[in-house]
């Protein structure tokens, strides 16, 4: 019988250190399911888990950028690289190789034709070249260089610097050659289109022109801007190019006459992507906040939406012929996107309809817009940086679709056998992205510190098709350093989790496709912390101040990393405030009891109980004078029962209360001659004299120095002399003139001395003397 006591007294111990409120950690929100990691699912704006497609990684170049890529009938990707520059080709069976390599720092942009040639343009102070493979003779067209020339036999022969990621080798394929195929005598070349009669549109950079080449390389300029940058070209239904700026953030309409009409001048400074459906409809991405207006080409002025423009046909001559020069400006910021940079204020898409009516539909302020591009079902994709995301945009919703292993997703083509081309930067990567899903999904929640050890409970899984859903937790917040191993939730027989009692915990989702789609809409946790008593900290007591009235404290979170906003106190004789700061790991509602203890007594005594903020005004007249100390006591009890209550206390540091005042004795005035000579003696019950004043005659109060000078005692002695006012002691002749006008005021005299301790408590005393006759 006393063993079954015994155990019995033990599980109630057990149960009482446990028993709080049961609280939950609930994900159902975008914002919540983005802090995990997702492999081949996608998060939904509306907070949800689907499969992704499949998103493969095809070939990692040895260049840190792809900019730009063109696919051929054939299935061959190109891809526009720089760091080095270069254009790689990848064979649909994954073979990669080297056709171009220029002098120049970037390959900026890519195109094919239909006859399979290849046009690529460089940057800074780059070229169009064409690109063309020998035929099946293996001669070079003439006037053409082979590749072998200008690029190395064979990349990443030498080792990656220290840190970095090895560089893949790739052959040279000489059996192309290239040849310059238009100088438009400009700093930059942004993008290339290809029209359906195979006319080359090629937007430049530092004086925003845009040139048509036909098919022989003969160009014209075709439109001139006044934005210093044209960064992004596309087409729409009707044939008109439509082009995006940098600099006001312009989106033109250009009729094939070169008739420039402004469609939108976008919020942000720079338009970097563009893509038109099959609706006609016009969708941009613009990033970069404005600094006011871009100031405009001399003699011109800065167009705004609606305004046309008409540019005369401008014959350029062949490769190498002159073109006017103006002057130049800073290229856009996105040049050269580097890992971890500042996304200057994010990104936001457009869309412009076919009446010309702009929307915006999306914006984002961590993720910069590199590409847009439509899949196979017509959504639009959005590929960004600097996490690598590729986006799904649906009207107002959106879908978080894959993430690269790489910084940014900077171009989309379409894939021959379905899906889309993806190209990356940081590091050169292309990938395939669909057309099919995934085998299977795998998500990994963010790490949930539940602030204390705690009891893991049931999961509540709302959702639909095939999942199944682990746990795992540790008592660190890295999940690599021994950690329990995953357990798997058996979620029909709704059973708690299996994973021990730990201060963090962490779910992962694996989603199987069948014939009903996985789809997962929230999932939440149900835990038990260990009670833990509050912790009460730097107890604070300011005499002579109070806290005025209305002033209170905010509830107090353990995420709050401690802040607390100070409590305002303002000057009052008759008050002392106590403030202190306190928390609670639970995050537990607390009250707090005063208490008081002075010197040399051992019982504290209770001043204020049940207090709500963490502060009290005390009345300082209840305290005799001496030396005194503060306890404040605080309780978990309006979270737990009284079996369950725990508490915490501070003690301030030692503070002392004087509100008796110092006295004046022996007070004496002599008149000797033109001075007084004045006595007196100041003593305090408490604290050492602070200073000594005088007056004579309701004159201005003037300090009067102790015997010995410094005043350091509770008594302190006075003995000075003073002139009388009107009168310069020691001149007789003026003492002999007051006495001759006889007036009274000159025979009698008041004199008041007030004296003060160290807390500012007042004492005084006055006294009338008269001349002698």
């Amino acid at each position: 019988m006393n063993s079954l006591r015994l155990a019995l007294l033990c599980l109630l111990l057990a149960v009482n250190s446990w028993a709080q409120g049961t609280r939950t950690w609930e994900l159902t929100k975008y914002d919540e399911f983005e802090k995990g990691t997702a492999h081949g699912v996608a998060i939904t704006s509306d907070g949800t888990l689907t499969l992704a497609p499949a998103f493969e990684a095809l070939y990692t170049s040895p260049s840190s950028y792809l900019w730009s890529l063109a696919a051929d009938a054939r299935g061959n990707v190109y891809a526009a690289a720089g760091s080095p520059a270069r254009v790689y080709k990848l064979t649909p069976d994954g073979k990669a190789s080297i056709i171009f390599a220029p002098q120049e720092l970037q390959v900026q942009a890519v195109v094919v034709d239909g006859g399979g040639a290849v046009y690529a343009a460089t940057s800074p102070d780059g070229k169009v070249y064409r690109i063309v493979h020998g035929g099946p003779s293996g001669k070079t067209p003439e006037g053409t260089h082979p590749v072998a020339e200008v690029a190395v036999a064979q990349e990443g022969a030498k080792p990656a610097p220290a840190g970095e990621t090895p560089r893949t080798s790739v052959a040279v394929d000489s059996s192309y050659s290239s040849s310059v195929f238009f100088d438009p005598k400009t700093k930059y070349i942004w993008a290339l289109a290809l029209d359906p009669k195979g006319q080359l549109y090629v937007g430049t950079g530092d004086r925003g022109q845009i040139f048509r080449l036909d098919r022989g390389g003969n160009g014209s300029l075709f439109f001139q801007s006044d934005e210093a940058q044209i960064r992004a070209l596309d087409f729409d239904n009707a044939g008109n190019l439509i082009a995006g700026t940098d600099g006001s953030g312009l989106i033109y309409r250009i009729s094939p006459q070169g008739e420039g009409f402004v469609l939108y001048s976008a919020p942000k400074k720079e338009i970097t992507a563009i893509a038109v459906d099959s609706l006609g409809n016009i969708f941009a991405a613009g990033a970069g906040e404005k600094r006011g207006p871009a100031p405009p080409a001399p003699g011109s002025s800065l167009p705004t939406a609606g305004t046309v423009i008409s540019m005369p046909a401008i014959t350029i001559g062949p490769p190498g012929a002159a073109v006017a020069t103006g002057g130049a400006s800073a290229p856009p910021f996105t040049t050269i996107p580097y890992p971890n940079v500042t996304n200057l204020s994010g990104s936001e898409v457009y869309r412009i309809s076919p009446e010309g009516s702009p929307k915006t539909i999306w914006s984002s302020r961590e993720d910069l817009v590199y590409a847009l591009a439509f899949d196979e079902g017509g959504r639009l994709l959005a590929g960004t940086g600097n996490r690598g995301k590729t986006y799904v945009i649906r009207g107002s919703q959106y879908t978080d679709l894959a993430k690269a292993s790489a910084n940014q997703v900077t171009a989309f083509v379409r894939a021959p056998r379905g899906g889309l081309y993806a190209a990356t930067s940081n590091l050169g990567k292309i990938f395939l992205l669909g057309p099919n899903t995934v085998k299977e999904g795998t998500y990994e929640s963010d790490v949930f510190d539940a602030k204390s050890f705690s009891k893991w409970g049931r999961f509540e899984v709302r959702g639909s098709g095939g999942f199944d859903l682990f746990a795992r937790s540790g008592n660190v917040d890295n999940p690599d350093r021994n950690w329990s191993q995953w357990k798997q939730v058996n979620l029909q027989r709704d059973l708690p989790v299996d994973a021990p009692p730990a201060r963090f915990v962490q779910w992962k989702a694996v989603l199987h496709p069948g014939t009903q789609p996985p789809v997962l809409d929230s999932v939440t946790l149900n835990y038990l912390p260990k009670n833990v008593a509050p912790d009460v900290e730097d107890v604070t007591v300011l005499v002579g101040f109070r806290v005025p009235q209305g002033a209170h404290t905010e509830p107090l979170s353990s995420t709050a990393n401690n802040y607390e906003a100070p409590v305002p106190a303002i000057r009052d004789k008759h008050s002392i405030v106590v403030k202190w700061k306190a928390h609670d790991d639970n995050d537990d509602t607390l009250r707090y009891d005063v208490y008081y203890r002075g010197d040399r007594e051992a019982r504290w005594k209770l001043l204020r109980d049940g207090v709500d903020e963490r502060f009290v005004n005390l009345d300082s007249d209840v305290f005799p004078d001496g030396g005194y100390t503060i306890r404040v006591v605080a309780s978990d009890a309006p979270s737990h029962s009284p079996e369950e209550t725990l508490t915490g206390e501070a003690v301030s540091p030692r503070f002392e209360v004087d509100n008796t005042p110092p006295h004046i004795e022996l007070l004496n005035a002599k008149l000797e001659g033109n001075q007084v000579h004045l006595t007196f003696r100041a003593a305090d019950s408490f604290s050492p004299i602070k200073r000594a004043e005088y007056s004579i005659d309701a004159g201005d109060w003037q300090m009067a120095e102790p015997v010995g000078q410094i005043s350091d005692y509770k008594i302190e002695n006075y003995d000075f002399f003073v002139p009388i006012p009107g009168t310069n002691a020691g001149d007789s002749k003026t003492a002999a003139v007051t006495a001759g006008k006889g007036a009274t005021a000159a025979e009698e005299h008041t004199i008041i001395v007030r004296v003060y301790d160290r807390f500012e408590n007042m004492g005084s005393d006055k006294m009338v003397i008269k001349a002698a006759h």
